[in-house]
């Protein structure tokens, strides 16, 4: 089994300030603080697996402030990915930035784990209202009617997706928040997507100020740093300096294991 080749794609920006990204009082929360939005790519010579699929066109049309570069199927495109060639797709949790293109990988199955669908299916999703724009239903229906087709598996903690690359609930942002380890020829990746939105969140030891659990982000934290080989192959889920510490490819779309 070879070792997958890892890439992020940014497909959308949005000018932010810092006191939108970290919790609790910032002396420094008026300056600014972009952030950028990425679906992930890992691919070998027996799997092509996408790790979110970012937000629809529609969505993003809505959006107030967001600079939609491509969609994700269209980024994917540019390295010669069709969306049917997808053969698994992971959502590391399903916040409407990460699910808004799943229904195009027709040929995909999808791995979540069950205490997200869990938590956003059950009554706690509903009473806390403050964050149910965070998921968009019409994805959550589609998810759901893919289970029923059995095309979703739902793993409860750690999984093998396929071999080398691999799933961890870790929590924290979501009730089921997963990231993902990939086998690389540098070593093994892990993609933290929301479990760590910038580097300064787990550098830092700052949790992002949307969350689940407190204690979980920081649990969060310390999983991601036990399960990449090293801090330089851990990938952030919105940070910008994500294209700055790995080569780049083109201008939106980094190398992060080739």
């Amino acid at each position: 089994m070879t070792g997958f080749r890892v890439y992020a794609l940014r497909y959308a920006e949005r000018d932010a300030r810092r006191g939108e990204h970290f919790h609790g009082y910032d002396t420094r929360g008026a300056e600014p603080h972009p952030t950028a939005y990425y679906v992930w790519l890992a691919v070998n010579d027996d799997h092509t697996v996408v790790i979110d699929t970012g937000i629809g066109r529609a969505r993003a049309e809505r959006a107030a402030g967001l600079r939609y570069l491509a969609s994700p199927v269209e980024a994917l495109a540019r390295l010669g990915v069709a969306a049917a060639a997808v053969d698994h797709v992971v959502l590391t949790h399903l916040h409407y930035d990460h699910t808004g293109t799943a229904r195009e990988f027709t040929s995909a199955r999808y791995h979540l784990q069950r205490a997200e669908l869990d938590y956003w299916t059950g009554p706690w999703a509903e009473r806390v209202t403050g964050e149910r724009w965070l998921l968009n239903d019409d994805d959550l229906a589609h998810l759901r009617a893919a289970h029923r087709d059995g095309r979703v598996s739902l793993p409860d903690g750690d999984a093998t997706v396929v071999p080398g690359l691999s799933v961890h609930l870790v929590g924290g942002h979501t009730a089921g928040m997963q990231v993902v380890r990939v086998r690389t020829a540098r070593g093994h990746v892990v993609l933290a997507s929301d479990a760590s939105h910038f580097y300064e969140n787990i550098e830092g030891d700052r949790p992002f100020p949307i969350l689940h659990s407190m204690t979980g982000m920081y649990g969060a934290f310390d999983r991601i740093k036990e399960l990449a080989d090293g801090p330089h192959l851990v990938v952030a889920g919105h940070d910008p300096e994500v294209l700055k510490r790995f080569p780049l490819l083109e201008p939106d779309i980094a190398e992060i294991a080739g």
